[in-house]
């Protein structure tokens, strides 16, 4: 129990300075410090870029709607206990949105479609709000404000099983790049709805076992070892859940792919077939990393606070042996930085061992030493010593710079 304890992402959290919380600011409201911060934008970053090479079109839209959005979607029934309260400005009913897919059917509606342009892939980071009872919040896994990295993409039903195959590729490549293995961190549940319970979930069984089906056939199909869960499913229809183990054996639902057959029927989502008319879609609601707020928790539980370099949030700590060393390590630094290498120096008047033991602390990945031997090679020169305390002896910063950026741009999971 200790040993969790010391890998809780709230410990370490606090003690790599990457969040806090205020009681002035409000429970389950989490605040990322600078650090944090930089690992935040990376993720997006990752996001974004990952997203847009596979056809996904990102979108920004409101936090807040009017509460008839929720009304015609159906969730306002269904999650008006997790929802906050109703604002009533001018002649208006505003909620803060607890989730984006309504936004993004009125951007689909935007104007007539046609099966030319499907399918759709609206895709947003998306900071959406949620009441959890005080007693559920918990770190950075469980709170009232949190940014989902969400898309919505509107098919014809004869795309659904390519793209949600198209999906869950994206989930198991965002996965290998974050170091998570399937069946050791995470792994798969269908999640079914349940036919008898008529006030959880809309009346159609018939659509519910194809959409169920659809789902079952592409985990089969892609080899994804998966449970069934009962009664697990949204509302509106069947979802794959990406459950993500925590230390204490504890499991989170991380990452979704949802099958939704009611929302274009509530929105009249259409689209003009090829022989003229007009036809109804399908959407599918996913997540390609889930929450960022809760995936970095995961993150920093998987890594004890040891990022591999491109999340780490100081990727280089330039350490002089002595203060005669200090302008040199400055220029070491400002070369760093002009590369695009997150660096900082550490010139206290601490003992070197002081300062390289607190830059593994910080679990800064790289570590470069300057003395009078650096200073006296014809080029800007320091020793490299990794965080593990292995020491890759003196290198040229022009050589160290290439080597650390293949890292970073590959986002590789490996310091050397």
């Amino acid at each position: 129990m200790e040993e969790l304890l010391e890998n809780d992402h709230r410990v370490i959290g606090k003690n790599l300075d990457l969040f806090a919380f205020s009681d002035l600011v409000g429970k389950g409201l989490p605040m990322l410090t600078p650090k944090g911060a930089i690992i935040r934008r990376e993720l997006e970053k990752f996001v974004v870029e990952e997203e847009t090479k596979r056809g996904y079109q990102h979108v920004l839209t409101p936090p807040l709607a009017k509460t008839d959005l929720y009304r015609q979607s159906g969730h306002y029934p269904y999650y008006k206990d997790t929802m906050y309260p109703e604002m009533k400005i001018d002649d208006e009913e505003l909620i803060l949105r607890p989730m984006t897919c309504p936004h993004h059917f009125m951007l689909y509606k935007d104007r007539p479609r046609s099966y030319k342009e499907l399918p759709v892939r609206y895709a947003e980071l998306a900071s959406l709000f949620r009441y959890e009872k005080s007693g559920e919040l918990s770190g950075l896994t469980r709170v009232r404000n949190f940014c989902l990295a969400d898309a919505h993409i509107i098919c014809k039903p004869d795309q659904a099983l390519s793209e949600i195959k198209l999906a869950l590729d994206l989930i198991e490549y965002m996965n290998n790049v974050l170091g998570l293995t399937r069946g050791q961190d995470y792994t798969y549940r269908l999640s079914l709805g349940d036919r008898n319970d008529t006030k959880k979930y809309y009346k159609d069984d018939a659509a519910w076992d194809q959409a169920e089906e659809i789902l079952r056939t592409v985990l089969v199909k892609s080899e994804m070892p998966f449970v069934e869960a009962k009664g697990e499913a949204a509302f509106y229809g069947p979802k794959i859940d990406i459950q993500v183990k925590k230390p204490t054996g504890k499991e989170e639902t991380a990452f979704t792919v949802q099958y939704d057959f009611v929302m274009p029927k509530r929105f009249n989502l259409t689209y003009i077939r090829q022989s003229g008319g007009e036809k109804e879609p399908v959407v599918i609601h996913r997540s390609s990393i889930g929450a960022f707020e809760r995936t970095m928790a995961f993150l920093i539980e998987k890594y004890s606070g040891a990022f591999p370099v491109w999340l780490s949030p100081v990727q280089v700590m330039v350490i002089p042996i002595a203060d005669r060393h200090a302008e040199y390590s400055k220029k070491v630094v400002d070369v760093l930085k002009e590369a695009g290498i997150r660096a900082e120096i550490d010139d206290r008047s601490e003992t070197m061992q002081a300062r390289l033991r607190d830059a593994q602390m910080q679990k800064v990945p790289y570590m470069l030493m300057v003395g009078d031997k650096e200073m006296a090679s014809p080029e800007l020169t320091a020793a490299v010593r990794l965080r593990s305390g292995e020491s890759k002896g003196p290198q040229k910063v022009s050589d160290f710079i290439t080597a650390v950026k293949s890292l970073i741009l590959t986002r590789s999971l490996v310091l050397w």
